[in-house]
């Protein structure tokens, strides 16, 4: 313990030295007087290790002086654009619209400079890791107040102390960061990519943020319902995380090399590292791989009851070298949960064990019982929320974890040489995934799941864990936890050894696990499969854009738009289509607009695309557009300009018509680009839709003076139900019976117009105009005759009267 007693002095001494500077002119003499004491009286073990302490408190409080409290950036703050030139220095974290880039400054103006900066830019071009850039535009100091949290302070703990907002961006050169890493973030980069090409969505996104700590391409529908089950810490490469992975690692080094010589704990050491590195190394990451590596020593050398002297000890290592983490939530989340999992979890274990059910299911429960008590006050306090479904949720997805882990790796590590070979093993991570996701959606969907407690005081914090370790005392008084807690790492790695024993002696079971993944898969497939010979067309909801998906009576898929958003249209795809299908038709773009072309870029990077229908030729440029082309180049698609008069049998009746634009490309008008939309007709037999795109009045009214047959059942109405369009006119020529506007809720430009949702509801009815903004994804379903809708707030489909 007396490393515990070390490692405490020097945390508190650094929380000391943040709140009353030491000068070190009285520090200095104190600490040499305590060591001078502790040496002077070294056979008394409580004089000598009580002035080792002394010494170390003092030396954290000038520890924490010694950390910058700015850099030379600052000092360019408010004025003006500069010009400053740096590397990439973390992977770049992608957004909905937009990139999140730290640089590591390396000049300003053309002069030397240090200093870290985060940089906020559009969704492309892509960076990458190591990327030299000169950015270009104004420096500003971080808010102090976002919506009600300390912003600054936040970046300030990682050494950020200034922003820029959508500069101006060059790339001038890349890999320049060590090349260590950057084979090492190069390599986990690709199999991300593997895993988003070779895995449907949300399970493709949910597997890089569980497996790689790729979080950002995870739906904020997803990720809410995993804070709102209690399940977040899932998705963060925890001490849990690793000790599966640990676990994992030891029994097949165990069973590869025997335990006799020291091969399967350094084999077992060098590749948790390796997992870490691949991962990211971020700080949760690295805390977990320290102390499950110390660990694995004491396992090692037979002394694994030293788990609280483990964990001391990677705190004090980790706060000295940077301080400013002692306040980091995730720090103390990790820690937290960590000394849960040593202090409670034995404890669960043994009574757990007394009900004779399976040690796994024993083990799953203990840990979550465990961390769960443990971060309890941490959520409260800084989150403002407690989940009330945290433990069984946490015990039920538990379950999956191990599987995911192993198969998200053979899936990513297959995929970089073959994606169809990934795919194929990916059938079998994507059910574990999609159990995994269903246990969360369902325990986030109870309306208890989750109570928010707004600003809680510091002191119930306090007062909690008094509460709690006077608990843990008292029971140590009644026997001795230490004996118990020797199993408490076992549970993960010893715990699966004795798993793959039994099994082993049962070799049976290796057989009926596969063959009762394939039943699974094989019922599933027919669950999701898609009906023949009907034709349906899904407007998702992807936010403040247009996407729709079109499924022909042959089982052809044809995707219109593709949205603002990557993740959201990645998702709703992964939602429509059946989880094996990659591969799409038709893509269509109508026009080169973000909020159309955006979610495209990844559709053509994740799915097998065939081939391209877009206005080819249009004047018009933007970041996303140009790596929208650039990405059609790379992967060798076929592309077709789209024009007015092509008609495309899509089988059993069904036919897509291109209505617009025209040959020569309609010039002057109130926004060409929009005016030129690819205007798409699609029917069958009686039942037939018209997408409009984002026409203005004026394209409307040159598709009605060209007596173009509009006339149609359901009506994708233009430009986001925008008053520049829908005129009296159009609605008069397409006579629609139903109508569907793709709109984001709560959108900054108040859409749909009033107007146009009182000249619909006038002429429709109300109830027949559907929005995505409400409805979710709406899903139209025709045998030429019936028409079926269901949208994204039913459980089933209904039948819409038609008059034709």
């Amino acid at each position: 313990m007396a490393l515990v007693y070390l490692g405490l002095a020097l945390v508190v001494g650094i929380y000391f030295g943040s709140h009353f500077p030491l000068p070190l002119t009285i520090a200095l003499p104190i600490i040499a007087a305590a060591l001078l004491i502790a040496l002077l009286w070294r056979k008394n073990r409580p004089i000598l290790l009580g002035g080792i302490c002394i010494a170390l408190l003092l030396c954290g409080a000038l520890r924490y002086a010694a950390v910058p409290t700015g850099d030379a950036l600052q000092s360019y703050i408010g004025k003006g654009t500069v010009a400053i030139t740096g590397v990439v220095v973390e992977e770049p974290e992608p957004r909905d619209s937009s990139t999140k880039l730290i640089l590591s400054a390396r000049g300003i103006n053309g002069e030397k400079v240090s200093g870290t900066l985060l940089v906020r830019t559009t969704r492309y071009p892509v960076y990458e890791y190591g990327d030299l850039l000169e950015v270009t535009g104004e420096l500003e100091e971080p808010p102090e107040d976002l919506d009600g949290f300390d912003y600054r302070a936040y970046l300030a703990s990682q050494g950020i102390y200034s922003t820029m907002y959508y500069p101006d961006i060059e790339r001038e050169g890349s890999g320049q960061g060590p090349q260590p890493f950057q084979a090492i973030y190069s390599f986990r980069h690709r199999m991300g990519e593997a895993l988003g090409a070779s895995l449907s969505e949300p399970q493709g996104s949910l597997a890089q943020g569980i497996l790689l700590g790729l979080r950002h391409n995870i739906p904020s529908s997803l990720y809410e319902n995993f804070r709102d089950s209690g399940t977040a810490h899932l998705l963060a490469i925890s001490g849990l995380h690793m000790a599966i992975v640990a676990g994992i690692l030891l029994s097949v080094a165990v069973w590869l090399f025997g335990r006799r010589r020291p091969t399967y704990f350094l084999v077992t050491l060098g590749a948790l590292w390796g997992y870490a590195v691949l991962a990211g190394m971020s700080p949760s990451v690295m805390r977990a791989a320290i102390m499950v590596s110390l660990f694995l020593f004491a396992a090692y050398v037979g002394r694994q009851g030293s788990g609280i002297t483990a964990l001391a000890f990677a705190a004090a290592i980790m706060v000295a070298i940077d301080p400013q983490i002692l306040w980091q939530v995730s720090f103390q989340l990790s820690f937290t949960a960590v000394l849960g999992l040593i202090l409670l979890t034995p404890t669960f274990q043994q009574w757990g064990r007394m009900t004779g059910a399976p040690t796994i299911l024993v083990d799953s429960f203990a840990y979550s019982l465990g961390a769960i008590l443990a971060t309890l006050p941490l959520v409260a306090y800084y989150f403002g929320y407690v989940s009330l479904v945290g433990l069984p949720a946490t015990f039920l997805a538990l379950l999956a974890l191990p599987a995911i882990i192993v198969l998200s790796a053979l899936v990513g590590l297959i995929g970089i040489l073959s994606v169809p070979v990934a795919q194929v093993i990916g059938w079998a991570d994507w059910l574990f995934l999609k159990y995994m996701a269903t246990v969360v959606q369902g325990f986030a969907a109870l309306p208890w799941s989750s109570m928010g407690v707004g600003g809680i005081d510091a002191y119930w914090v306090w007062l909690y864990y008094g509460v709690l370790g006077g608990t843990i005392w008292l029971g140590t008084r009644m026997k001795r936890l230490s004996s118990s807690t020797k199993g408490g790492f076992r549970g993960a790695s010893v715990g699966l050894s004795s798993l793959s024993r039994k099994l082993s002696a049962k070799s049976v079971k290796w057989v009926l696990i596969p063959l009762l993944i394939i039943a699974i898969l094989i019922w599933t497939a027919a669950a999701v499969a898609p009906g023949s010979g009907n034709l349906s067309v899904s407007f998702l909801d992807v936010g403040q854009g247009d996407a729709a998906l079109i499924t022909t009576p042959s089982g052809q898929h044809i995707l219109v738009d593709g949205g603002p958003s990557p993740e959201k249209v990645a998702y709703e795809l992964g939602e429509a289509l059946p989880f094996w299908e990659r591969k799409i038709d038709l893509v269509v773009l109508t026009h080169a607009h973000d909020d159309h072309v955006s979610g495209l870029v990844e559709v053509l990077r994740h799915y097998e695309v065939e081939q391209v229908l877009y206005p080819e030729g249009i004047d018009y440029t933007s970041n996303a557009y140009s790596e929208w082309l650039s990405v059609i180049e790379e992967k060798g698609v076929a592309c077709v300009r789209a024009q007015a008069g092509q008609r495309i049998d899509l089988g059993g009746g069904a036919t897509l018509e291109v209505l617009h634009p025209p040959g020569e490309f309609l010039e002057g008008t109130e926004s060409d680009i929009d005016n030129n939309s690819v205007v798409l007709r699609l029917a069958m037999g009686e039942v037939s839709f018209l997408l409009a795109a984002d026409l203005f009045k004026e394209g409307e009214l040159y598709l009605v003076y060209e007596r173009v047959e509009l006339s149609s059942t359901v009506l994708k109405v233009s430009h986001h139900g925008s008053s520049t369009s829908t005129s009296a006119s159009f609605l008069a020529a397409v006579n629609p019976q139903v109508a569907v506007i793709s709109v984001g809720a709560d959108n900054r430009f108040g859409l749909p117009s009033d107007e146009v949702m009182d000249r619909l509801s006038q002429s429709l009815g109300q109830d027949r105009v559907y929005l995505t903004s409400e409805q979710g994804t709406i899903t139209f379903t025709t045998d030429g005759e019936r028409l079926w809708v269901k949208t994204g707030r039913e459980g089933s489909a209904k039948h819409v009267e038609t008059e034709r």
